[in-house]
C-alpha cells in the first residue's frame, strides 16, 4: 500500500504530542495566576468614596479606636458604618469649612445617610461574622492588613476561599490576646503577654497561638473547615 503521508509528518505529530499537553498545562497555570491576580481579587484597588476618609489620620495619628466608628463589630456579624452623627461629634467644631467634608454637612442637614462604597466584598453565598473572630482573638490586622497606614482604604487580602481555609486549618498563627485585637502595632514578642489578666512569659506566635486556641475554645480544624461553617 502506498504511503499516505510524507515522512515529515512523523516529526510534526511528535511535536504536537509534546506541545498539546504543555500548552494545556501552561493554560492552566495562566488561568490560575489570573484567578489569584490583583485584577481579579481586587487587592490594592482603591474604591472611590463620597468622602476621602483617611484611617491613617484618624486611627494612627489621632488615636481614635476602631470601635468608635465600627461600634457593632464586637457584637454583630457586621462591623457597621458610622452614622453621620459620629462624624459630626468632631466636625461640628473641626474643619467646618472643608470642601471635602461638604457631603458630611449635607448629610447632617438633610438627615440623609452617606452612601459609602463597599471595599471588602465577601461573596454573597459566604457567611462571615466579625464578632466571633474578635472573640476568638483574631485581630483586625489579620484580614484588613495595615489599615492604620492607609490614607484611602483598599483590600489587602485576596478573600479567596483558599485564603480563609489557610487560617481555619491553622488558626494559631493569627490568634492574639483579646485585649490586643484592635492594636495594629501588636507583636507577641515582648517581655510578657497579658491574656485576660493572666501574664504569659514571652514566646513565639506558634506557642502563644496554641495556648490561646485552648483558652478561647477555638474549634478543631476539621470543624473549622467544614463547608457549613461558612456556607449556610
Amino acid at each position: 500500500m502506498a504511503q499516505l503521508f510524507p515522512k515529515g509528518y512523523n516529526t510534526v505529530m511528535r511535536v504536537l504530542l509534546i506541545a498539546l499537553p504543555l500548552s494545556g498545562a501552561g493554560g492552566g497555570i495562566t488561568l490560575s495566576a489570573f484567578y489569584r491576580s490583583d485584577y481579579t481579587t481586587g487587592v490594592r484597588e482603591v474604591v472611590e468614596q463620597p468622602i476621602p476618609f483617611s484611617h491613617k489620620h484618624h486611627n494612627a495619628q489621632l488615636g481614635i479606636d476602631c470601635r468608635y466608628c465600627h461600634s457593632s463589630v464586637e457584637s454583630s456579624a457586621v462591623a457597621g458604618i458610622p452614622p453621620t452623627k459620629t462624624c459630626m461629634n468632631c466636625h461640628q467644631a473641626m474643619w467646618t469649612g472643608s470642601d471635602s467634608l461638604q457631603p458630611v454637612r449635607t448629610s447632617w442637614e438633610t438627615n440623609t445617610p452617606i452612601v459609602w462604597n463597599k471595599v471588602h466584598n465577601v461573596p454573597h453565598y459566604t457567611y462571615f461574622n466579625h464578632s466571633i473572630h474578635l472573640a476568638k482573638g483574631v485581630g483586625c490586622y489579620s484580614c484588613h492588613g495595615p489599615i492604620d497606614d492607609m490614607n484611602l482604604v483598599f483590600q489587602s487580602k485576596t478573600l479567596l476561599m483558599e485564603w480563609c481555609l489557610d487560617c481555619h486549618r491553622n488558626p494559631e498563627k493569627n490568634l492574639r490576646p483579646r485585649s490586643e485585637v484592635f492594636n495594629m502595632q501588636y507583636t507577641s514578642r515582648q517581655p510578657s503577654v497579658d491574656v485576660d489578666g493572666e501574664a504569659f512569659a514571652a514566646m513565639g506566635q506558634s506557642e502563644l497561638g496554641r495556648k490561646l486556641k485552648e483558652k478561647y475554645l477555638v474549634r478543631d480544624h476539621n470543624t473549622l473547615t467544614n463547608c457549613s461553617m461558612c456556607h449556610r
